[in-house]
């Protein structure tokens, strides 16, 4: 995130002033990475990479190799 805050020549501030996020929780991301979802979604919003979003559960998820042997006989 604070790569694309600076992709976006945005400080801190600025990000917290569009995102309607506060400042304070703003730096706690950024250090600690701790936010509500709200705030993301927000921050997502703000820095236009809300579409990201649609990656972040993209991927299945397979506990063992016969899921995947599986999942590969379905043709996902």
């Amino acid at each position: 995130m604070v790569a694309r805050r600076k992709e976006r020549h945005m400080s801190q501030a600025q990000l917290a002033s569009v995102s309607g996020v506060s400042l304070g929780s703003l730096r706690r991301f950024e250090q600690l990475h701790e936010i509500s979802l709200t705030s993301l979604v927000s921050i997502a919003f703000a820095l236009q990479c809300e579409n990201d979003f649609e990656s972040l559960f993209a991927n299945p998820y397979y506990a063992t190799i016969e899921d995947v042997e599986a999942a590969r006989k379905r043709g996902e």
